[in-house]
């Protein structure tokens, strides 16, 4: 299975949203089904095949995640990193002041779906191959 080593080593070659596409396909390689990341902490959990997980700690102090979502601003905020603009921890810092409290990558879908604090879905995009 998978390592925290190996991720990390994945994850840093992530320099903004437009090198998304690319840690995906890592994360494949590696065997990771699925992973949400936490945006108040930055926490992630990576899952794998028979119920295999493993968690990264705190990745920054804890931010408030807005109570009500802003759909609206999210989806600007969200092109903005994609297209390079906003480094993580800005889009992270985004996230939360639009409610979003979590993200979930399928990679067997390929899909990224975005949460409210309440769990219901805000936003579900496709995560280009």
């Amino acid at each position: 299975m998978f390592s925290l080593n190996q991720i990390k080593a994945a994850h840093n070659k992530v320099k903004s949203g437009a090198d998304f596409p690319a840690f995906i396909q890592d994360l494949i390689e590696l065997g990771v089904s699925h992973y949400e990341t936490a945006v108040a902490d930055g926490h992630t959990i990576y899952f794998g095949a028979n119920q295999y997980r493993i968690s990264t700690p705190a990745q920054y102090e804890t931010i408030t995640v807005a109570n009500a979502p802003d759909k609206s601003q999210f989806e600007i905020d969200l092109k903005a990193h994609q297209e390079g603009e906003t480094d993580y921890a800005t889009f992270c810092y985004d996230a939360a002041r639009s409610g979003i409290e979590k993200w979930t990558v399928f990679l067997d879908e390929m899909t990224c779906t975005y949460f409210d604090r309440s769990g219901n879905e805000i936003l579900v995009e496709v995560i280009p191959g």
